[in-house]
């Protein structure tokens, strides 16, 4: 079968399409004919942060295919059932923080761009009947960390008012589409002028390009809560956007892992700051329940062939898009 396969070299240069073994499943799993994936910004940080030394790795963290076998165990699941994957493996309740034994499909785990897949039946769930292909592969890493910030950290409702820095990429979108489905005030912010005006159409209530003057812009209104993803770039910024007694949730860091805090004005605005990774079985079934009483679709912005694999990354690479960028794997 052929998987995309990153080796010897750093970066997006050091992907292949490559002829690899089918592997036997275990007695717990089942294998799934992938028919789409998708993208997320943790696949070109580890392509980026691999080096030459690094044994092969099938990347990848998203799915949704067909299965075609299962294990002698298995009871979840039939032949022919449409799924996706939930590539957070080894978190099954939903709890403060996840088990020693969390990894993540893609890194350290082989991960989903292949043609084929092997899970344990407790790291599947069927697809989403109203969703595409193309829909149910770009979903779960982004929407479960989304869910997990948004509510079982965040504790966002329909009282609050929320900002999402640098809006664009697929959880921020998620997490504008969450939190307006169950009535937030939602506020983005953005670089681009082209993705705030998208931004609008999909439900914000206001845009703010972030190189301008925030609290001009904002003209003063602070937040009960901030989702932060963007980093160094944005997060005392996004500080100082919080009400007295605000949250802060914290994902991720793409414009730098170190930032300045001012700790007395911290303290004196009883501020909480939050930490937050992907998520547990729990909560990835408890948004599934979310997606389909609400109806909310991913927002995709570009679909790829297989083999043009690059092309994908560069998009990935130069923030080009506006939701989530999927490869076919196979029709």
């Amino acid at each position: 079968m052929k998987a995309l396969i990153h080796e010897k070299t750093a970066g997006i240069k050091g992907l292949k399409l490559k002829e690899v073994e089918t592997k036997e499943i275990g007695k717990k799993e089942v294998r799934i004919k992938v028919k789409t994936v998708g993208l997320n910004h943790r696949d070109l940080a580890t392509v980026k942060g691999r080096n030459k030394m690094g044994k092969p790795l099938i990347v990848g963290s998203d799915c949704a295919g067909i299965i075609s076998e299962i294990g002698s165990e298995v009871t979840l699941f039939d032949v022919g059932d449409e799924v996706i994957a939930n590539p957070g493996i080894g978190w099954l309740n939903k709890t403060d923080a996840p088990p020693d034994n969390f990894q993540i499909l893609g890194n350290p785990l082989q991960g989903t761009f292949s043609e084929e897949v092997i899970i344990h039946e407790n790291f599947a769930a069927l697809k989403p009947s109203y969703l595409t292909w193309e829909e149910s592969g770009a979903l779960s890493l982004s929407a479960l960390t989304a869910y997990r910030a948004l509510f079982t950290k965040g504790e966002v409702s329909n009282q609050q008012t929320i900002l999402i820095p640098g809006i664009g990429g697929g959880v921020a979108t998620y997490l504008l589409q969450f939190a307006k489905a169950v009535g937030a005030t939602v506020y983005v912010t953005s670089r681009s002028d082209e993705k705030l005006k998208k931004a609008l159409k999909f439900g914000a209530d206001k845009g703010i390009n972030s190189t301008k003057d925030w609290a001009i812009e904002f003209n003063d209104e602070k937040m009960d809560s901030v989702i932060e993803s963007v980093g160094a770039a944005t997060f005392n910024q996004s500080l100082k956007q919080l009400k007295k007694g605000g949250k802060m949730v914290l994902f991720g860091s793409s414009t730098g892992d170190i930032v300045e805090l001012n700790l007395r004005e911290f303290f004196y605005g009883q501020y909480t700051l939050l930490g937050t990774t992907m998520g547990s079985r729990e909560e990835y079934m408890d948004m599934l329940k979310f997606i389909e009483w609400h109806s909310i679709k991913p927002i995709i912005d570009t679909v790829f062939d297989f083999e043009d694999y690059e092309a994908a990354f560069n998009r990935l690479e130069a923030a080009k898009q506006m939701g989530k960028i999927v490869l076919r794997v196979s029709k």
